[in-house]
């Protein structure tokens, strides 16, 4: 997502300035319309059931509630929208800084859902195998079990860490460790890719014990190989379909453990 000269040694995250379905993916604009209704659908559960810093017996993204109870601290009461806020200005700072143009591409969305949908299937198939049927508990990070909602809260919730934990983990964490190891400390990139993508998946792994969760090493394996395959969507593949990926997962898990519910 990062704009650099084709030189610097960063260049690695330099992909989507062509004109091909594989370029145009990566485009931040198109990136922020394609996940505009995940953001639409979280924001508005919220607004349905708000959270307040401090309550943590009421659902919530940890990602996001650590953002909200540092920009209510800040900005006060409007500080509710600030995570929103910083969604939209990371993308549409990058478009401005690419130089961009302006276009709507709705086919490409709906290729950019599908492509999502595929690579969610092994995460699931990966997960299901690993914990012998059942979904690892899913990717997304919650205050208290997500089986003790309504599934309407359980879809607002998996919606709501698709989004605010790859913005957290892989748009911010990635471009913070590039900057600090390729740019302040020279490292070559053979050895500062790999560092960058395992230190991201291991956050990501052991931020999900920041809840009620409790650490176990099926879980925080499961969930740092997750993190090193986002983080390789992230890169190839680009921010909108690394969002959806994690989306499109996290609604599978709630969909089977829903339906395993049931019976």
């Amino acid at each position: 997502m990062t704009a650099r000269h084709a030189k610097t040694d960063s260049a690695w995250l330099d992909i989507g300035y062509g004109d091909s379905y594989f370029d145009r993916t990566h485009r931040p604009l198109q990136c922020l319309l394609v996940i505009l209704p995940l953001l639409a659908i979280y924001q508005i559960g919220i607004m349905l059931h708000p959270w307040t810093p401090g309550h943590g017996d009421t659902p919530n993204v940890i990602a996001f509630a650590k953002m909200l109870e540092l920009a209510q601290k800040l900005f006060g009461h409007i500080g509710h929208y600030m995570p929103l806020a910083l969604v939209v200005a990371c993308l549409l700072g990058a478009h401005f800084f690419r130089k961009d143009k302006w276009t709507l591409e709705p086919k490409l969305w709906l290729a950019m859902y599908a492509e999502s949908i595929l690579w969610a299937i092994p995460i699931l198939i990966f997960g299901l195998l690993a914990s012998s049927g059942a979904p690892l508990a899913g990717l997304q990070s919650k205050a208290v079990a997500m089986s003790s909602f309504p599934w309407q809260t359980q879809v607002v919730l998996a919606v709501g860490a698709g989004v605010y934990e790859e913005l957290v983990f892989r748009l911010i964490l990635i471009a913070a460790l590039d900057f600090l190891l390729l740019d302040l400390l020279g490292w070559s990139k053979a050895l500062a890719i790999p560092v960058i993508i395992l230190t991201s998946a291991v956050l990501f792994s052991l931020y999900h014990y920041l809840g009620a969760e409790q650490p176990s090493w099926g879980t925080f394996i499961f969930r740092t190989l997750a993190g090193v395959y986002l983080a390789a969507i992230y890169i190839f593949r680009g921010f909108g379909i690394d969002v959806c990926t994690h989306t499109a997962y996290d609604l599978m898990a709630v969909g089977l453990g829903l339906v395993s519910a049931h019976h």
